[in-house]
């Protein structure tokens, strides 16, 4: 391509994507909720690819067309004529075939800057390594089912589509919203100045952060002082140097007992490629590696040799793995507070961008199934069923391809027909909730397709309007390590619904691909169909020249299938995360006991109240005293080994109260107070190397409040 014909294809902007094949004529619209049906059975094995209309930039000549790239055969692949295409389900891998551009004349929605698309390379293969492997004709095929079945989904009659403007934010305006979701709006709100508990919780907060995160603040402070000092709408605002004092000459950073509190452990420790360091900050170990390789004089691609999946691993932590949902809300807003600005220094430190984006208020259903948002659906759901974590209709779609069986063949791939997932669609919105939906004479196919419809039509993506462009820049990365650790952070980022809900289908798609010898969905396959159902929202818009639009293509089916074969991983806290929680409410306790210091000796003198707290002398002999108020024996003592781990004490307490009639899987051992507000403990947790970490802590069995 010239460089002329270059410069004048910046700037488009993506406004809808359309079949290359005929439009077939529509019999009618369904109800608000329902994709409008057409006559097309889906296991017609339809190899034609689809295009955008494009909006070109004003630079951009009429007459400029992207001439077809040269279809080149794949490694291994032989050379055929195109009709001798296999099929789409088998596992061999097919042969390249030219593209099939739109006939000019086939659709009214085709607008004289619309482009005709190459379709790219055609390859279904066994291997799970590399996405140079990935079957990307399944993407493009799905993107045409989508748009056959009903882009518009959720619209009755006559209604116009509202679309997710991404509001471009003024200057100072991303900073501002960035420093109050990190909960350091007194940074530069004057107003917050004579908030003395505001000033208490910023100053403990800033003083756990690592050098990165640090950074990753001040960075943020710096460029809105510069900002409002243009403005000059302020009297005072807070230098940065007085928030940040730079380290003297002479001083190295503060470190954690065990030299991990502030991220500042060596990260060249006895770590291999496929172990996760979760007890230094990611960011950290990001700079460490930016830094060895701008020394050694290396560059990387996140498309290189570490394209491949590795089979990474936590290590192991002997004072337990912390799961989401393990602690209590009022830790887990501490947690969010640092994920956040954790996750801003490793995209800092990669030299990535990220711009926040807000979702703008749009008019959505207040009942019903599809077009509903998440957090409505799980209202009406949690007032049939207190605790519901994720909707009844999902939980029901995925029990019920179950009890169908997982293997067969094309499962979430094969759509199922348009005029029957309208009929479905509708029925399911009047008669799910009464119990009469007849589940006895749904189809696979069919329940697989009201499933992709139901995460298609949320009113909000999935994984957020806020943090979608994250999710996708996360490609950027250089390493598939630091792609995972950014994962973690997002998913840990998301809002309790979505991310429940998220887990809730990758637990599936890893069901589905188990079955991967019967059905044919491989981790690739599952991952290029799933994709588009996720990323793509409708009614948004998204400036991408034609390149970008195929990487997007590539990099959203990598992030479904990192997110699926790495979920053990991702909904873990990291340990570093968790040892700066301890940190803060250490030093808040500190601050509380300074005020309670005269009401307590007061209280002291008028009282001879024995101490409600275990006795010390247990403690010092190597005991702890384990509590279980809900049950009849209310406590017991247990002697602290170097082996005792925390399934042994649920063990020893069921052992000797055999009126027990919890599960053993329903309960769960405690640790609360001390350096924590409360915590369910990992089976694996060595009770002696956590009792040492936290020694104040009281240890409590009971029902697991999840």
């Amino acid at each position: 391509m010239s460089r002329q014909q270059q410069q004048t294809t910046q700037g488009v902007v993506l406004t809808g994507y359309h079949s290359n094949a005929e439009l077939l004529p529509k019999t009618g619209l369904c109800a608000p909720s329902c994709p409008p049906a057409q006559d097309h059975e889906s296991t017609v094995a339809s190899r034609r690819t689809g295009h955008y209309t494009v909006q070109q930039n004003q630079n951009t000549q009429h007459g400029d067309r992207y001439e077809p790239a040269a279809t080149t055969e794949m490694t291994k692949a032989c050379s055929t004529h195109p009709s001798s295409l296999p099929n789409p389900g088998s596992g061999a891998c097919p042969r390249s075939q030219p593209s099939s551009s739109p006939k000019p004349d086939s659709s009214p929605r085709h607008s004289p800057t619309s482009r005709s698309r190459s379709q790219p390379t055609c390859q279904r293969c066994n291997s799970q390594d590399s996405l140079e492997e990935l079957e990307m004709d399944d993407y493009w095929k799905e993107v045409e089912n989508i748009t056959r079945s009903g882009g518009g989904a959720g619209r009755g009659e006559g209604e116009v589509q509202e679309e997710e403007q991404q509001k471009i934010p003024e200057e100072g305006e991303q900073e501002e919203a960035w420093l109050t979701e990190a909960g350091l709006a007194r940074l530069f709100d004057d107003s917050l100045a004579a908030d003395q508990d505001q000033e208490e919780d910023s100053a403990v907060f800033l003083s756990t952060l690592t050098r990165t995160q640090a950074a990753a603040v001040e960075r943020r402070v710096a460029s809105l002082q510069q900002t409002l000092l243009r403005r000059r709408n302020r009297q005072h605002v807070p230098d940065v140097r007085d928030i940040f004092r730079p380290p003297e000459k002479d001083e190295q950073p503060s470190k954690l007992k065990g030299g991990s509190e502030n991220g500042q452990k060596d990260v060249t420790s006895a770590e291999t490629e496929t172990e996760l360091n979760v007890e230094v900050a990611f960011s950290e170990q990001a700079l460490t590696y930016k830094d060895n390789n701008q020394r050694l004089k290396v560059t990387t691609s996140p498309n290189s040799a570490d394209d491949k999946l590795p089979d990474f691993k936590l290590l192991r932590d002997k004072t337990g793995q912390t799961r989401i949902g393990d602690l209590s809300p009022l830790d887990m807003k501490k947690v969010r507070r640092l994920v956040l600005v954790e996750m801003t220094a490793l995209f800092d430190t990669a030299g990535i961008d990220l711009k926040a984006h807000k979702a703008v208020k749009v008019k959505t259903k207040e009942s019903g199934i599809f077009g509903v948002p998440l957090a409505t659906l799980l209202d009406q759901d949690q007032r049939r069923a207190p605790g519901t974590k994720v909707p009844f209709i999902l939980q029901r779609l995925i029990s019920h391809i179950e009890e169908e069986g997982l293997d067969t063949e094309g499962l979430l791939r094969i759509p199922g027909a348009a005029t029957r997932i309208k009929s479905l669609c509708q029925e399911l919105e009047s008669s799910f909730y009464d119990g009469m939906f007849p589940w006895q004479q749904l189809k696979q196919h069919d329940t697989a397709s009201l499933l992709k419809l139901f995460i298609r039509e949320l009113p909000h993506p999935l994984l957020t309007v806020e943090y979608l462009s994250a999710f996708i820049a996360v490609n950027k990365l250089p390493t598939k390590k630091q792609q995972l650790q950014a994962l973690n952070l997002l998913v840990l980022l998301l809002p309790e619904p979505n991310r429940d809900t998220l887990k809730a289908l990758v637990e599936f798609f890893q069901r589905v691909i188990d079955h991967q010898a019967k059905n044919k969905m491989t981790l690739n396959n599952v991952s290029v169909v799933m994709a588009p159902n996720i990323f793509m929202f409708k009614g948004f818009r998204s400036k991408v020249t034609e390149q970008q639009e195929f990487s997007m293509a590539t990099n959203t089916a990598n992030i479904v299938r990192l997110l699926i074969r790495y979920q053990n991983l991702l909904w873990t806290i990291p340990k570093f995360i968790m040892t700066q929680v301890r940190r803060q409410n250490m030093e808040s306790q500190r601050k509380q006991n300074k005020e309670r210091a005269v009401r307590k000796l007061l209280k002291k003198i008028t009282t001879d109240k024995p101490s409600d707290k275990a006795v010390p002398e247990e403690s010092s002999q190597g005991f702890i005293r384990v509590q279980a108020p809900q049950f009849s024996k209310v406590s017991m003592a247990v002697q602290l080994t170097a082996e005792l781990q925390a399934a042994d004490v649920l063990t020893r307490f069921l052992n000797q109260d055999s009126s027990v009639t919890v599960k053993r899987e329903e309960l769960c051992l405690y640790e609360i107070g001390g350096n924590i507000k409360e915590r369910c403990l990992d089976g694996e947790t060595y009770m002696k190397d956590l009792f040492q970490l936290n020694p104040t802590a009281e240890w409590v069995i009971k029902a697991v409040q999840r």
